[in-house]
């Protein structure tokens, strides 16, 4: 069946009337602004604090319309795993996302969504990844190196951030990309920063105006590069790789499929993965014995400091797995999980109508103390496989989960466990004395001042 064939989703909503949720507990705060303002300034605090009050399940109002927030592994596999096509993602995504990023495969449902995920898969297969990862070896290596000449204090989340932006790049757009490479990177940062602009329109001056400027560049380069690299044919970068790639039917994809798939995934393979990055390098630098510990699973390797990192090395790191998959607990790069209800469920004892908009959260889950033990402490002992195995499976959902589950979690483990081959082998990190991150846990965690670190040759 080619993607031609698949119409769009043919669910349309009304969002109910709001006597039709007042049986939910909850609090809908202010008219109009209801309790977004809460939301912004503490989403942890707001969600933790409502949950004592009114239990796994409650009413609230944000960015202009009453939902409906799940809490919990249940409902985590509930929404997400979504074996009975219950919700859809579309329409829970479409309000922050749809602007910029319209007909990313996170915002297709269903049967749309089976095809086009298909047809992406190809770009991460295994001989593709040998060459992503090629490429990513080869640019964290550099880049380390110029960390490594100008040890001392640097702010990192900055740096982190010009880094996953030029891998992505390189690996998803090819070595050979020439000069176009800032105005890419500039646009993309433009278009991540509107997405949870608070003025949703491209009103003259505002950061939706140079969000849409930013996609109209982005729309514009892969429209003139689609025939040239289908001309050229082979390229192991993903861009290359999509160009080639067909649908069911053997047909090549639409050229504005792989317009609106390159921009989705360009966007979510840098900005959380800098996200995660920060904060698995905050975490080993507030946390000297974990990062000793990794370094000598490093040094284990037995590779040279300019040798390149294979992936039979990357599998030889559990621990740096573990470590990473910790920091991805205490912080996960989407704190909560829009939906919109495709026809009436039940949850816990609660009927929902259909058309109202749910959310599920992994950064309340992550936290919940009857499943994580002191959950603010950083321990990656919690992802041995034993600790794993007594555990719920959608307890930890960094990736999401079911049919949206994140297609690239293999290049986010590739690249984080080869960035923690080169960053160990060659730096030690600590924070400065006295010095206390402060971070900002929503739309995507980052920290407030870039995060202080000090970095030292080793």
């Amino acid at each position: 069946m080619s993607m031609q064939s698949v119409a769009s989703p043919a669910f349309s909503f009304t969002p109910p009337k709001r006597n039709s949720l007042t049986h939910i507990p909850g609090d809908e705060g202010w008219p109009i602004i209801g309790k977004t303002l809460q939301v912004l300034a503490d989403p942890k605090g707001f969600i933790e604090n409502n949950a004592k009050r009114y239990g796994l399940v409650y009413r609230s109002h944000l960015f202009g319309e009453t939902s409906i927030v799940l809490l919990g592994p249940e409902a985590n596999e509930l929404v997400l795993f979504d074996q009975a096509r219950q919700f859809s993602s579309t329409h829970g995504w479409n309000l922050i996302l749809g602007r910029l990023f319209p007909r990313g495969l996170m915002l297709l449902d269903f049967d749309e969504h089976r095809l086009h995920r298909k047809s992406l898969s190809v770009a991460f297969k295994a001989g593709p990844m040998k060459s992503y990862l090629a490429k990513l070896d080869q640019g964290i290596s550099g880049r380390v190196a110029r960390w490594k000449q100008q040890s001392g204090e640097m702010l990192l989340y900055p740096a982190m951030k010009q880094l996953t932006l030029d891998l992505a790049a390189t690996s998803f757009l090819g070595a050979d990309i020439g000069p176009e490479v800032e105005e890419i990177n500039r646009a993309f940062i433009d278009m991540v920063a509107a997405a949870v602009a608070p003025i949703r329109r491209p009103l003259p001056g505002t950061q939706m105006a140079r969000g849409v400027a930013g996609r109209k560049r982005i729309v514009a380069y892969f429209s003139e590069q689609i025939p040239i690299r289908r001309a050229r044919g082979g390229g192991d970068d993903l861009f290359s790789q999509l160009c080639q790639a067909t649908d069911d039917d053997g047909e090549l994809l639409p050229a504005q499929t792989i317009i609106d798939h390159m921009s989705f995934l360009m966007m979510a393979a840098h900005d959380t993965l800098t996200s995660s990055l920060t904060s698995f390098v905050g975490e080993l630098a507030a946390h000297p014995e974990w990062q000793h510990r990794l370094r000598n699973e490093v040094a284990a390797l037995g590779l040279t400091r300019d040798a390149p990192t294979s992936l039979d090395d990357l599998v030889a790191l559990p621990e740096t797995e573990m470590a990473f998959k910790e920091a991805l607990r205490l912080k996960p790069p989407v704190p909560s999980m829009p939906r919109r209800a495709v026809r009436d469920f039940t949850f816990k004892g609660f009927a929902i109508p259909a058309g109202t908009q749910v959310g599920v959260n992994p950064l309340f889950s992550h936290h919940m103390p009857e499943i994580w033990p002191e959950p603010d402490r950083f321990d990656p002992m919690r992802f041995t496989e034993e600790a794993q195995r007594n555990r719920h499976r959608f307890a930890w959902v960094p990736f999401g989960g079911g049919a949206h589950m994140c297609l690239g979690l293999h290049f986010a483990y590739m690249q984080a466990k080869c960035f923690a081959r080169h960053f160990l082998q060659n730096l030690e990190v600590s924070l400065p004395p006295g010095y206390q991150p402060n971070w900002q846990m929503w739309p995507i965690p980052k920290p407030r001042d870039g995060l202080r670190v000090i970095v030292r040759a080793v």
